[in-house]
């Protein structure tokens, strides 16, 4: 009954424009981070891939029935991650029903939230998502993967997912900083090309969630 409620919500909204959301998730860590990422994300998919996306993204906590309403939703921060019961109920029942997660570490979230993507699906486990997966062939390529846009401990970056009847519901970046290559340029006063690699990688996250 859900993933029925939850496809006629998304159409709805897929006939006049799509909106997407930030989670703002308890636990302390700075969920607002990168301001300008979504925002800059949604101007360029619109330009780029034909999307229709509102501007302004919402805010959703995760036990929200509003959670429902986006096909897509994305997390990130540097600190503490922690989910309610109803947290992870609500949580589950949404990426079971069709919606999709993207879980972007900008630094300091990996020891906390990969325990809490277990909550959510204990029976399933984080795999590293290889380079030949559609999400990076379309409508950009990135022949070797998830892009570097940030350097931290010179770690190479990984996606990571969780697959549910072959289909990724979850996506989680790490050593990769996607989101600060979407912040405005002054921000973090990365080259264009930079910008553009993070912004085009965030255009095939997007593209996967409206075609697949």
């Amino acid at each position: 009954m859900k993933k029925i409620y939850f496809l006629l919500v998304f159409i709805s909204v897929a006939s006049y424009s799509q909106e997407i959301a930030l989670v703002k998730y308890s636990g302390g860590g700075d969920w607002y981070a990168n301001p300008t990422s979504l925002p800059n994300l949604i101007k360029f998919c619109n330009a780029n891939i034909n999307t229709k996306i509102k501007s302004k993204p919402r805010t959703v906590e995760p036990s929200s029935p509003d959670l429902l309403s986006y096909p897509f939703v994305h997390m990130t921060g540097h600190g503490n991650v922690v989910f309610s019961d109803a947290d992870v109920i609500n949580l589950r029942n949404y990426l079971l029903a069709g919606g999709f997660l993207h879980i972007d570490d900008n630094y300091g979230m990996d020891q906390y939230i990969r325990k809490e993507i277990k909550k959510i699906f204990p029976n399933n486990n984080l795999v590293e998502i290889p380079s030949s997966h559609i999400i990076f062939q379309k409508p950009f390529s990135f022949t070797s993967g998830l892009p570097k846009i940030h350097e931290h401990d010179g770690k190479r970056p990984q996606a990571f997912g969780i697959f549910i009847d072959s289909k990724l519901v979850l996506l989680y970046t790490y050593e990769c900083d996607l989101g600060d290559g979407w912040e405005d340029p002054e921000v973090n006063n990365d080259p264009l090309e930079v910008r553009e690699k993070a912004l085009k990688m965030g255009a095939n996250i997007i593209n996967y969630i409206f075609t697949n």
